[in-house]
């Protein structure tokens, strides 16, 4: 019986990107995430291209770029950080995407909401299921920005304003 061998040259690429946590990438790629700490340090691989891949996501976020998936063998520092900030800013913009969404449901519901009579009876279920909505939302990113370690401190506000504001929102209704 053969033992799929883990991919060290794919592992080492994740952890030199920085973007995903060392637990991560062990999930990953089936390895412990002691094994990879090990490896690490025996082959003294360090995670000094975090700043390099955040630098390139936040550009190819601001111009939406995507690509087709191109799956040569990556060698270079370059490659390595072209490959990681593809990853990333897909996360990125899928992100803008699901709030995009969760402002037009919002955006429906207030609209539903500010042509019906509202209650005692009707108002806390409306409330309760907006603020449910996007307390979810605000997980999931939470989660996903925490796995791929694209937080920083002005995201880290975004995103606890936000929740603070809705917060602030199901207090008045």
């Amino acid at each position: 019986m053969t033992t799929k061998q883990p991919d060290w040259e794919a592992i080492e690429r994740a952890y030199r990107a920085g973007l995903l946590s060392l637990r991560a990438i062990a999930s990953e790629h089936g390895v412990a995430h002691n094994t990879i700490m090990k490896r690490a340090e025996k082959e003294g691989w360090q995670r000094d291209l975090t700043s390099k891949v955040r630098s390139a996501v936040k550009d190819k976020v601001t111009r939406s770029v995507t690509t087709d998936g191109d799956q040569k063998k990556l060698v270079t520092d370059a490659e390595i950080i072209e490959e990681a900030s593809d990853q990333a800013a897909a996360v990125v913009l899928a992100h803008r995407s699901g709030l995009a969404q969760w402002r037009g449901i919002a955006s429906k519901l207030s609209t539903f909401l500010s042509s019906v009579t509202v209650t005692e009876e009707n108002h806390g279920d409306f409330a309760r299921s907006l603020n449910a909505g996007v307390d979810a939302q605000l997980k999931v990113i939470k989660g996903e920005r925490q796995a791929f370690n694209l937080d920083t401190e002005e995201g880290d506000k975004t995103v606890d304003t936000l929740a603070a504001m809705m917060d602030e929102l199901s207090k008045d209704a």
